[in-house]
């Protein structure tokens, strides 16, 4: 294991040694971000001139906005110990695929009063390729734009169509970026946001600047969303649902009720919600989480925040203990899908935190909880996660655009959950025959270099321990190149 580990630090510095070594920019700028990201979390440092960071200009001006983004990420493996796997498990023997991801985005304001701003949201996306062992064996899986299902194959389809609406409550405005899900650069301190369409929920949850974007940051499943969210959303990670928000200058929370897909991990969703829904509640306190500490160790300037997210699920799954239960008589292998029509509840915690340190370092964590008794359903196979880590800026270098982060996870399954695999039970994502538990840990870094205008290339390292949970396979090391356009 420590031989891994530093030959995952020595390629990490090698890459980052190369990237660094491309062409530097002549004026400062702030990395784009391509997913969601807060609107309210801003800057500690005064604006400065930019260098374009999109390929085509995009005005703040207009009440249209038109944009578009592509991802193409190649990912490989060498083989690693195995004395045994099952129809779930990663590929012991070394692969490489490569995956694509391409969204137009398109908005307009059909209200452009800041007090009432009302946005017509409607996206369109293509996801093509596949991800190493067609995505399974991981908890903490190394791709986030990978779809589960690769029979849906890259055709384009509908990601998102939403109304926003935006009901001030003041006449105090304040500065907000311009994102692809909110098009007002003014809006009133206190207000309530009303959003109802097609959506992901971490478009608007779980949100975390440092570690939420996975087309310019980090990769791993369980870093870019909290693991143990059981999010409602199909096979591609989207849902109908509503979602009530208030904010005011320091605090946010926010309410959302969603759609359950009708089988775990898939592409139809229960539009009975009688049957199945997803309901979610997040507060958000934009105060430093380490106040606490003296001025002269943190200046109080530096921006922090802090989420507490709860989650209640109701939906078709199955009973760990249950189906234990029932295979045992005849020695079957458990299966949790072996059960009548039914709705069961899952419910779980995360708390998610973020800090400026300095004006190039930040730091995020998360840490994850679910009751783990009932059937992985919707996300991953995760009941339990801690995560900590950070990114920094290249200013120190000349390359104000280019980013380096580190971060580390463990993920947990709780004793139904693993006892359900031992037996040779079949998750969505996991199931190796047989289970000798371990935490699933992860060690992921990545250095992404701005090259021009929107073109960005990012080098990619990730150390898994224990993949699915399992002591007696693994270790193995993941490695990617990734090449991400801004329109």
């Amino acid at each position: 294991m420590l031989k891994l580990y530093r030959r995952l630090a020595r390629t990490t510095l090698f890459l980052c040694l190369v990237a660094a070594s491309t062409r530097a920019q002549t004026a400062p700028a702030a990395t784009p971000q391509s997913g969601a990201q807060d609107a309210t979390a801003a800057t500690s440092e005064p604006s400065a001139p930019t260098v374009p960071v999109t390929l085509f200009p995009h005005s703040d001006s207009t009440r249209w906005l038109l944009s578009g983004q592509a991802n193409i990420i190649f990912q490989a493996h060498p083989g690693f110990h195995s004395p045994y796997s099952g129809p779930n498990s990663l590929l012991a023997r070394g692969e490489y695929k490569t995956s694509m991801v391409g969204t137009l985005y398109m908005g307009y304001q059909l209200i452009a009063n800041p007090r009432y701003n009302l946005d017509a949201i409607y996206d369109e996306e293509s996801a093509g390729g596949r991800g190493v062992s067609e995505a399974l064996g991981l908890a903490g899986f190394t791709n986030l734009d990978v779809v589960r299902n690769p029979s849906l194959g890259p055709i384009p389809y509908l990601a998102r169509v939403q109304l926003h609406q935006t009901l001030g409550l003041t006449d105090k405005l304040v500065d907000s970026p311009r994102t692809q899900f909110s098009l007002a650069t003014k809006v009133p301190e206190r207000r309530i946001d009303l959003r109802f369409g097609k959506m992901g929920l971490p478009d608007i949850l779980d949100l975390n600047n440092p570690g939420s974007d996975s087309h310019l940051q980090f990769l791993n499943w369980t870093v870019d969303n909290n693991g143990a969210w059981d999010y409602a959303a199909d096979t591609r990670g989207y849902t109908y649902a509503a979602i009530v928000e208030y904010d005011d200058a320091d605090f946010s929370a926010r309410y959302a009720l969603a759609l359950m897909p009708t089988i775990a991990n898939g592409i139809d969703l229960q539009w009975n919600l009688h049957r199945a829904s997803g309901q979610n509640v997040e507060l958000e306190y934009r105060k430093t989480p380490f106040a606490f500490l003296p001025e002269h160790l943190l200046d109080p300037k530096r921006k922090g925040t802090v989420r507490l997210l709860g989650f209640v699920n109701h939906a078709n799954m199955g009973d760990y203990r249950d189906q234990i239960k029932l295979a045992r008589p005849t020695s079957a292998k458990p299966d949790i899908t072996n059960h009548p029509l039914q709705s069961t509840t899952k419910y779980g915690l995360g708390l998610n935190f973020e800090q400026e340190l300095t004006s190039d370092l930040r730091v995020f964590g998360r840490f994850g909880w679910n009751e783990g008794q009932h059937e992985s359903y919707a996300y991953t196979e995760v009941d339990q996660t801690f995560e900590l880590g950070g990114d920094y800026a290249g200013n120190f270098w000349g390359r104000p655009n280019d980013k380096f982060g580190v971060v580390g996870v463990s993920n947990a399954i709780k004793r139904d959950h693993q006892n359900y695999l031992a037996a040779g039970g079949l998750g969505f994502l996991l199931g190796d025959g047989a289970l000798s538990y371990a935490r699933e840990d992860i060690l992921e870094t990545y250095y992404t270099a701005h090259n021009w205008r929107g073109l960005f290339t990012s080098f990619d390292a990730q150390l898994i321990a224990h993949p699915g949970y399992n002591n007696a396979r693994g270790p193995v090391a993941m490695f990617s190149i990734r090449t991400h356009f801004d329109f």
